[in-house]
C-alpha cells in the first residue's frame, strides 16, 4: 500500500497541538516550517525528525512512513546488487555474515 510521505499533521491533530506549538517545541518561531513539513514541500533534517518523534510520540519511521518506504526500497535494491557481488567472493565467515545481512535488508523491503 502506498503511504503518504509523512503523517505529521494527523499525529499533531491527534495530540491537539497547533502548528505554532509544535514549532515552539521544535525550537523555531511560527508554524511555517511545520506547515511546509506537513504539506510535503520540505523534508526535515535528522534532528528535526527526531524532535518530531519526541513531540508526536511515534517512531520517525511511522511519522515519515512514505519516505521510509521509499528509502527502504532504494536500499534493498542496492543490497541485492551488493549481495550478488558477495556471491562471487571466496566463501568465508565474513562473506557469509555480509551475505546474510544483505539478504535480511532485501527481505525486509518486501514486508
Amino acid at each position: 500500500m502506498a503511504r503518504l510521505p509523512n503523517y505529521l499533521r494527523t499525529n499533531r491533530k491527534r495530540l491537539a497541538l497547533s502548528q505554532e506549538e509544535v514549532a515552539f517545541l521544535l525550537g523555531t518561531h511560527g508554524g511555517a516550517k511545520v506547515c511546509r513539513h506537513e504539506q510535503f514541500t520540505r523534508e526535515p533534517g535528522l534532528v528535526t525528525a527526531l524532535a518530531y518523534e519526541v513531540i508526536l510520540q511515534k517512531p520517525a519511521s511511522e511519522l515519515f512512513a512514505g519516505l521510509y518506504q521509499q528509502v527502504q526500497r532504494e536500499v534493498a535494491v542496492r543490497a541485492k546488487i551488493l549481495a550478488h557481488r558477495v556471491d562471487h567472493e571466496k566463501p568465508n565467515r565474513q562473506t557469509t555474515i555480509r551475505r546474510q545481512t544483505l539478504i535480511s535488508i532485501t527481505s525486509k523491503s518486501l514486508d
